[in-house]
């Protein structure tokens, strides 16, 4: 079974309180676009794991997708699966590429092995993955609270704007963003900032992790200043970063020029 895996973009990003497991509890909003890695999913006498495209230095049994694989034989005696990975979502960028792969694995294998699981089945499974795995699941826009896997569908369309998505060529590791930022209580709603619109958002949709990464990765926050000297009717950065977007009503001519040596993924919402 192939499936087009999809990363994500975040509409704002609290980070509230360190909790007693060590984590931190989080507020954002997490919104589906179509940057893609293809997984393809097929039964198999024990489990394999290929991957192509962007390199990852990862021993098999320690990448998502593996483990989603292991969740579900586990449970269920699942005998082996041949898992196909083209990697094309950039590593280290805050668009959950990894979790969306361990999702769309355990999505196929609900498939492909019959198992005949709900999405509520399937997302606790993916809970235990990742904090933000949970979600694509679904993938539809949706506010995460908790880890980010407490879920509530969020009323927010983009519909007519143009995305553009830019990777600078360095990575900016979750341990890392988190050391850099002091739990707060957020200063607005989010749900309701978020139901106020693009035009409304560059005062008020905030990451919280932007201060801290950009003080010590300053070429992220140029990308976010040059997102906007070319017209972005809103920019922030992805998650912990490195990636940064922008939404335009049209994206000019010209951007790769301006985002030379970073990587760039461009999308008409419907």
């Amino acid at each position: 079974m192939l499936l087009f895996s999809n990363a994500k973009i975040n509409l704002g990003l609290h980070v509230t309180q360190r909790r007693p497991d060590g984590f931190h509890s989080i507020e954002t909003v997490f919104f589906p676009v179509g940057w893609c890695d293809m997984v393809e999913t097929l039964p198999g006498k024990s489990l394999t794991l290929r991957c192509t495209g962007l390199r990852m230095d990862v021993e098999q049994e320690s990448n998502l997708c593996a483990k989603a694989f292991r969740l579900l034989q586990k449970d269920f005696g699942l005998p082996g699966a041949d898992i196909f990975l083209h990697k094309q979502i950039p590593l280290g960028g805050g668009l959950g590429g990894g979790s969306s792969n361990a999702a769309f694995v355990l999505r196929a294998l609900n498939e492909v092995f019959r198992l005949a699981l709900p999405q509520r089945r399937l997302a606790e499974y993916a809970a235990q993955l990742g904090s933000d795995c949970a979600f694509f699941i679904y993938n539809t826009p949706m506010l995460a609270t908790g880890r980010g896997e407490i879920l509530q569908p969020a009323a927010v369309s983009l519909a007519g704007y143009e995305l553009l998505v830019v990777k600078p060529p360095l990575c900016v590791s979750t341990a890392e963003a988190y050391a850099g930022v002091a739990p707060k209580a957020p200063t607005a709603d989010l749900r309701r900032v978020v139901s106020q619109g693009v035009e409304a958002w560059r005062e008020t949709l905030v990451n919280d992790f932007e201060p801290s990464v950009f003080a010590k990765y300053p070429s992220i926050g140029r990308v976010k200043a040059a997102l906007y000297g070319c017209g972005a009717r809103y920019a922030a950065m992805s998650g912990s970063g490195a990636a940064v977007f922008g939404l335009f009503e049209k994206i000019p001519a010209g951007v790769e020029r301006l985002f030379a040596g970073c990587t760039l993924f461009k999308q008409k919402i419907s």
